[in-house]
């Protein structure tokens, strides 16, 4: 994952009030917290932000240039407004490099199973404990030629090299079943529809 660069402001108002101002003027507030230091509160470019997301996903690392100093962060927490799906507040992490950071990773499924099966997602992340500067954009679960009847579990997943799994180990990922529902209900409704005929 690479790092991204954002020129930040500090902010000095607080409340709702301030809050829509600083997205008015087309900045996101934030609040950047740990090791040990005042949470400092910050307005971050919204579009530059929003395009960092995208791109890189929400575990991006940020190199913050705010008031002639560069602090590392990790993207924490983003709160979007439910209906008009703009991003309302974020909240950072100061990291330093070397440090191990817990992340949730993204799972995504590759391939096709074996013939009739049918794939059923139990799990779509994973929580694993990374360097803040090496955090995974995704884990990919193949699942290419698997018979039915095959699981998965967090445990069988491959990580990327340093990456510790925290999820559950024994925690199902994926499960390749038989397609039953459909071929039950199907004679059914054509019992029924002979019955009706019948009638």
């Amino acid at each position: 994952m690479s790092e991204v660069r954002l020129s930040v402001e500090p902010r000095t108002e607080f409340g709702k009030g301030a809050a829509r101002r600083t997205r008015r003027a087309g900045k996101i507030p934030a609040v950047l917290y740990g090791h040990g230091t005042d949470p400092r509160h910050l307005a971050l470019p919204a579009i530059e932000f929003a395009r960092v997301v995208r791109e890189n996903g929400s575990n991006a690392v940020l190199t913050l240039d705010v008031e002639n100093s560069t602090e590392l962060a990790l993207t924490k927490t983003i709160t979007v407004h439910p209906i008009k799906n703009y991003i309302e507040h974020v909240d950072l992490l100061v990291v330093q490099r070397g440090e191990k950071v817990t992340v949730d990773v993204p799972i995504v499924l590759s391939g096709t199973p074996g013939p009739g099966g049918l794939v059923n997602q139990d799990l779509d992340a994973l929580s694993v404990e990374v360097e803040a500067l090496h955090i995974p954009d995704q884990v990919e679960v193949s699942v290419e030629g698997i018979e039915i009847g095959t699981r998965i579990l967090a445990g069988q997943v491959a990580l990327p090299a340093g990456a510790t799994l925290l999820t559950d180990p024994e925690a199902l990922v994926v499960a390749i079943n038989e397609p039953q529902a459909a071929e039950e209900e199907a004679p059914a409704v054509a019992e029924e529809e002979a019955e009706a005929a019948a009638e």
